[in-house]
């Protein structure tokens, strides 16, 4: 039951365009399921009136919002205080109004990550690395890794000039391996993330063969259309832990639902069929 009056607190997710979020879904069922007087609501900012959209939260009664593209730059710079991870990110996606009237910006998607692949695979432990891409996506994860204690993070990139830039923002133990050599990189590695377009829905297929790596291994591809990408069944089928990407999606979404409802959700399969039922 959704439970709506004229104190509810009202939370929301900005972007342009903003159509495609899965987030309303996931707050609204953490809203119906712990009975919260409260609203989660997507709205439309054009890219030149992000920055006022943002400042103008507290005036117009928000607990806060999460932000998507193209606003996430913008976000960084609209907030009165963001957190360090946020800071090496270079982007905010979950903004909060404090009573003073401050906003605070924080980037969740690292602890989504890290969180989904705990939970998913349990025997992970942190050592070396491979991340395919040099995006926002792989910017969060890099640093979760590094922030885990990851002995080594290779990073692959289509464009090598993106991964060195990523390498030396993040910081610590990070290097960057040519595109070409994406197969060999796999040597020794613990865990294989791909945080590129390639296998999404309508996208060009992911090209890299698994064979270098170790018994034990983590797969974890960040796209979640569809939920099984070519890449997870080639993971399984070696007997490797396969790890999908709409977990990370529902993880980073707890912090801000905390934030502005009080409430720590549960991540659980009632959330997952949810929000798949929207997909």
């Amino acid at each position: 039951m959704v439970l709506l009056t004229g104190a509810a607190k009202v939370a929301g997710i900005m972007g342009w365009p903003v159509s495609h979020s899965r987030s309303p879904a996931i707050h609204g069922h953490w809203l119906a399921r712990y009975g919260i007087d409260g609203a989660y609501i997507p709205y439309s900012v054009r890219p030149e009136h992000g920055y006022e959209a943002i400042r103008m939260l507290p005036r117009l009664g928000f607990s806060g919002t999460n932000v998507t593209l193209p606003h996430k730059e913008t976000a960084l710079r609209a907030v009165d205080e963001t957190d360090p991870v946020a800071r090496r990110i270079g982007a905010v996606n979950t903004v909060v109004a404090r009573e003073d009237g401050s906003l605070h910006g924080s980037n969740t998607d690292a602890y989504g990550f890290l969180e989904h692949l705990r939970a998913s695979a349990p025997d992970w432990r942190p050592g070396v690395a491979v991340v395919l891409g040099a995006g926002g996506s792989a910017r969060a994860v890099a640093a979760a890794l590094v922030d885990a204690g990851a002995s080594e993070v290779r990073l692959a990139n289509r464009t090598a000039a993106r991964a060195e830039k990523v390498m030396e923002e993040i910081g610590g133990p990070m290097t960057t391996v040519a595109w070409e050599e994406r197969d060999a990189a796999l040597d020794g590695a613990g865990l294989l993330v791909n945080t590129t377009s390639l296998g999404m829905a309508g996208s060009p297929p992911l090209e890299i063969a698994l064979d270098a790596l170790p018994e034990g291994a983590v797969v974890n591809d960040i796209v979640y259309v569809p939920l099984e990408t070519q890449l997870l069944a080639a993971a399984r089928r070696r007997g490797l832990a396969a790890v999908d990407g709409l977990g990370m999606l529902l993880h980073q979404a707890r912090p801000g639902f905390a934030a502005w409802f009080g409430t720590d959700p549960e991540v659980d399969e009632a959330l997952r069929e949810s929000v798949l039922a929207g997909l």
